[in-house]
């Protein structure tokens, strides 16, 4: 008898949507974790000194940030009119030529640009392959499907800080745009989300980026999605990309290599991410999780922060247990591709977590003026920006719906 099931109802983890979005989003992961490995010695290579490394990374760093935020806009929108297809391969193709590109720098100005490109480039593959994903996976195991695009892309992180390693910061930004370029070849096979072709068909608004901001219940519901998000990129772009000089200051025994911290870091994501969709399933609740992890976040920030004269090994072992506490990104993903309908969620899934990454700019610009007010003390700035990450984190969760096994298949009335 032929199968007449749709593309929703079947529960095959290996399909063709879900190995590219994986695969996708590891390269990503790889390219936009890459700038905070070779930070240091990219830049020295350009002839800046130690001061100027710090500064002019964390310039560039939020130009890369800002990117992400230009371009989860821009695929978001897209995503909703034209198909998450679209979004997903061309974000990959417009990201693998920035990174080739990257590698031929030889001025911080060239540097900044490319790498903003780059950040529009890596704004859109994740939210396109989660939607796309979340929209083709029967609803009871769809947290299945999306743990798996974490727990594959996520390692890209680690591959980057080997890949680093080995070859110099050139040839590390080439195998990142090649790596990209070789996934489009995988584009046969890959078919358009269902949903989205039936609000296609409706021809019901799609893409309406203006819609979350016109409607008091549907914004406030957006920004729970986005404040939720925010102490992982605390971790990430702060406590790990500055890691060198925190060290420094926490007294660590020998010097503290960005690219290990980060390696570190996302193992512990990697395992994170894969326990914490797991525990979703199991617990079938999407909001207990999180507050779970941002409970074990409290607990390994402060470690971070009070230790102090530890060994080398010691503090890279809290670097991996930082990660392990922020891995809740596959649900914080997840949430916010549950909580909007079909014609605004790639708009909603990809706009999200490239605000969370944006945050980024501002929780640095309010880490340096901390520092100026104490005298160039990076300990206590650090210590009150991530109390406020985590203090908005938990005011966010208070009263966001749980969206554990919803019906995915509906439209926003805009």
């Amino acid at each position: 008898m032929k199968d007449t099931r749709t593309l929703e109802t079947k529960p095959n983890l290996l399909n063709a949507a879900v190995i590219v979005a994986s695969l996708g989003y590891f390269v990503d992961i790889y390219d936009l974790l890459l700038f905070s490995i070779v930070r240091v010695p990219s830049l020295k290579s350009l002839g800046l000194d130690e001061a100027a490394v710090t500064e002019q990374g964390i310039f560039l760093l939020n130009v890369q940030m800002t990117g992400l935020l230009v371009g989860g806009i821009f695929w978001g929108i897209l995503g909703d009119k034209k198909g998450r297809l679209s979004v997903l391969f061309g974000s990959i193709f417009l990201y693998s030529i920035a990174n080739i590109a990257n590698g031929f720098v030889q001025s911080v100005e060239s540097y900044a640009t490319w790498r903003f490109i780059a950040g529009i480039g890596l704004a859109g593959e994740l939210g396109a392959g989660i939607t796309l994903v979340a929209e083709i996976m029967p609803k009871e195991t769809r947290g299945y499907a999306t743990t798996m695009v974490a727990a594959v892309g996520i390692s890209g992180a680690v591959v980057a800080f080997f890949i680093a390693k080995f070859f110099d910061w050139r040839t590390s930004f080439f195998i990142g745009g090649g790596l990209g370029l070789s996934l489009l070849l995988l584009r046969v096979g890959v078919a358009e989300s269902g949903m989205f072709g039936r609000a296609k068909e409706k021809d019901a608004r799609r893409g309406d980026f203006v819609a979350l901001f016109t409607n008091r219940a549907r914004l406030v519901k957006y920004l729970r999605c986005i404040l939720i998000g925010v102490p992982l990129w605390f971790v990430v772009g702060i406590l790990i990309t500055l890691s060198p000089e925190f060290g420094k200051a926490l007294g660590v025994q020998g010097p503290v290599n960005a690219g290990a911290a980060v390696a570190c870091c996302y193992a512990g994501i990697v395992l994170g991410d894969i326990a914490s969709g797991t525990l979703s399933q199991y617990l079938r609740s999407r909001i207990r999780v999180v507050y779970v992890y941002l409970f074990l976040s409290i607990l390994t920030i402060a470690t971070y922060f009070l230790v102090r004269d530890v060994s080398l090994q010691t503090f890279y072992v809290i670097c991996f247990a930082l990660g392990l506490s922020v891995g809740y990104w596959v649900i914080f993903m997840t949430i916010a591709t549950e909580q909007f309908g079909t014609n605004i969620r790639a708009t909603v899934t990809t706009t999200v977590p490239n605000f969370v990454r944006g945050a980024v700019v501002p929780l640095t610009a309010l880490f340096l003026w901390l520092r100026g007010v104490f005298n160039g003390s990076v300990i206590p700035a650090g210590i009150l920006v991530g109390v406020f990450s985590l203090v908005i984190a938990f005011l966010a969760l208070r009263g966001m719906q749980e969206t554990f096994a919803k019906d995915l298949n509906y439209t926003e009335e805009l």
